[in-house]
């Protein structure tokens, strides 16, 4: 085999790994979460998920450094529409429901790990920047902190658990747009 090949089979290898790992630790939390069934489901065997990951926590935080990503790349910062913003990423979490999930077992099981890797960091502090330069520039309100607004968006996007039963998608968005737009009018 030459190395183009074993370099195109080993980023396969590990592709499948992740996805694997997003589904098991999505439905079973860090805990919960097996190496075994996770090499299972990638159709490798586990020291091979080790050669790649090193450890059950390293491949967590490979997990959550993706889909943070994902989302990032899937729902870019808008500091002239937060409203829409705040609407897009409950669309997106609705899409991909494993990203709230990982990051809830995060918060319950790894007391927010995730949230401290460099690339999170990073992102975190990004749109804080856009948000404080908008807040300068005159086009959002200087009502709140930069990362006190940014919190109240994130949060109001997050689907609700089973309180408003028979509401759309769609109409959830709306009212969570009209609920960023209401917290953040001055």
């Amino acid at each position: 085999m030459q190395a183009t090949e074993r370099r195109k089979d080993s980023a396969q290898t590990k592709r499948r790994i992740l996805d694997a790992a997003i589904i098991e630790f999505s439905a079973r939390g860090f805990a919960g979460a097996r190496m075994d069934r996770i090499s299972e489901a990638a159709e490798c065997n586990k020291a091979m998920v080790y050669r790649y990951f090193t450890s059950k926590e390293r491949l967590f935080d490979e997990v959550f450094d993706e889909i943070v990503v994902q989302t990032i790349d899937a729902v870019p910062l808008d500091t002239d529409d937060l409203p829409g913003y705040a609407a897009r990423l409950h669309e997106q979490h609705v899409r991909a429901p494993d990203i709230l999930r990982i990051g809830t077992w995060d918060s319950l099981e790894r007391d927010g790990a995730g949230m401290r890797l460099p690339a999170v960091v990073e992102a975190t502090r990004e749109k804080i920047r856009k948000i404080a330069a908008a807040q300068t520039a005159g086009t959002v309100t200087s009502r709140y902190a930069a990362d006190v607004i940014l919190e109240i968006v994130i949060s109001l996007s997050q689907p609700p658990v089973g309180v408003t039963a028979g509401v759309s998608d769609e109409d959830r968005s709306r009212y969570i747009a009209d609920a960023v737009r209401a917290a953040l009018t001055t």
